[in-house]
């Protein structure tokens, strides 16, 4: 779900072809019902095709087709932007990443949601903002996420909560053992937005305001959220492969044991048990002065704008996000539910017992950067923040944190 830095030149690419498949734009209308399509990343849909034969068998007339859209979210977002540009009516639900909210919104490309249609009041609230832009709902919360801290129970005596207490018991294992320290994503992509957000969060700063109009980085936060992951770099118990990970290279060298620390996604507790067994926990992301706040992920359900059929539209968004609905998403799909009951279901526990973790993760959680340039927000971290981890020796925390705010502040008041 995490962009790489060329998604500008793949996004161009990947529009070209969307716009020449699509069908003409045509007359919206508000009410609408009848035939509708899905369109969502082909990374999400597995587990999809029995909720939709149970809606298209309750709804004959108002059939749903599934559209899967490529895996990696900065195709994702190219085709249904190159599709939206041209006013077409093809997509009618889209699953859109929690970060396209503003954007999407910002453009006139989707329509504002009636919230008594929903029971917001039963999802995790953190959840539910990331489908809010200036006070009006514009998409459904259908799945979430939160980063936790991949740790080995066989290695370590307690889970770390602090960024020093990290550094320590990374620094000590791998003095006693042929065993990498700590692993993140870092290579310049979405991830190292995601992991830089992290670290600013976690030392108590944010780089934008809530609806994206001010940049809010303090250098100084920015100054030691950089210390944190130059520092590590430098003093090696974050490992150089960080430079060149995404989730999935993180993913195989933890369960593969050659690291004592990792940050990931919930998805990769599964492959884990499978190979390390109960040697490993998972825990809240540390901070430096306590627990961390990990970034939002996940995907909302939102109407085109130029949908013919928007009615049915909504009823199906109803319908997929149902509490029966989001007990498959986590069942059958292993996917973070956003309602929040089902985080306290003991039955659901046993079997996921990351549960109870993720939960306290993901309301202690916030948004990437809300912003409706929210492409180039990321991409002014992600390159910034390489340059500096490439070289950490040489490059100034102080002077890499002043620049990010100040090219930040430039997309800010040109949007």
């Amino acid at each position: 779900m995490l962009r790489p830095l060329s998604f500008v030149l793949v996004g161009l690419l990947a529009a070209g072809c969307a716009v020449a498949g699509d069908e003409g734009g045509g007359e919206t209308g508000t009410g609408g019902t009848g035939p509708i399509t899905f369109a969502t990343g082909r990374d999400t849909t597995a587990y999809l095709q029995p909720l939709l034969d149970r809606w298209n068998q309750a709804h004959p007339a108002e059939k749903v087709t599934l559209l899967e859209l490529p895996e990696a979210a900065d195709e994702q977002r190219a085709q249904m932007v190159a599709n939206l540009q041209a006013q077409s009516n093809r997509y009618d639900v889209l699953g859109l990443d929690v970060v396209w909210t503003a954007e999407f919104a910002e453009n006139g490309w989707i329509i504002p949601l009636e919230r008594g249609l929903f029971p917001l009041d039963r999802f995790l609230p953190p959840v539910v903002d990331t489908a809010v832009y200036k006070g009006k709902l514009w998409a459904v919360p259908y799945t979430s996420n939160a980063g936790l801290l991949y740790y080995r129970t066989d290695l370590i005596k307690k889970p770390p909560q602090t960024w020093a207490e990290l550094r320590d018991e990374a620094r000590e294992v791998t003095k006693k053992r042929d065993i990498g320290g700590y692993a993140a994503q870092l290579l310049a992509y979405e991830g190292l937005t995601v992991n830089f957000s992290e670290a600013v969060q976690s030392a108590g700063g944010q780089i934008l305001n809530h609806d994206g109009t001010e940049v809010t980085l303090d250098p100084a936060k920015g100054k030691i959220a950089l210390d944190f992951l130059m520092q590590g770099l430098r003093e090696g118990w974050i490992t150089g492969d960080s430079l060149s990970f995404k989730e999935e290279e993180s993913r195989l060298a933890f369960q593969d044991g050659k690291l004592a620390f990792a940050r990931n996604w919930p998805h990769a507790y599964g492959p884990a048990r499978a190979k390390l067994g109960d040697r490993f926990a998972v825990t809240r992301l540390p901070g430096l002065n306590g627990q961390g706040s990990s970034t939002l992920g996940g995907i909302n359900l939102a109407v085109s704008a130029y949908s013919k059929h928007q009615h049915t539209a909504q009823e199906f968004i109803r319908y997929f996000t149902s509490l029966e609905n989001e007990r498959r998403v986590l069942t059958e799909g292993s996917f973070p539910p956003v309602w929040t009951e089902l985080y306290d279901d003991p039955a659901l526990i046993k079997r996921f017992p990351y549960l109870p973790v993720l939960k306290e993760s993901i309301l202690a959680a916030k948004p990437r950067p809300v912003s409706a340039n929210y492409n180039q927000v990321s991409l002014v971290i992600a390159s910034s923040v390489a340059k500096a981890l490439a070289a950490p020796a040489k490059e100034s925390a102080d002077d890499v944190a002043v620049s990010i705010k100040s090219e930040l502040e430039e997309i800010i008041r040109t949007q």
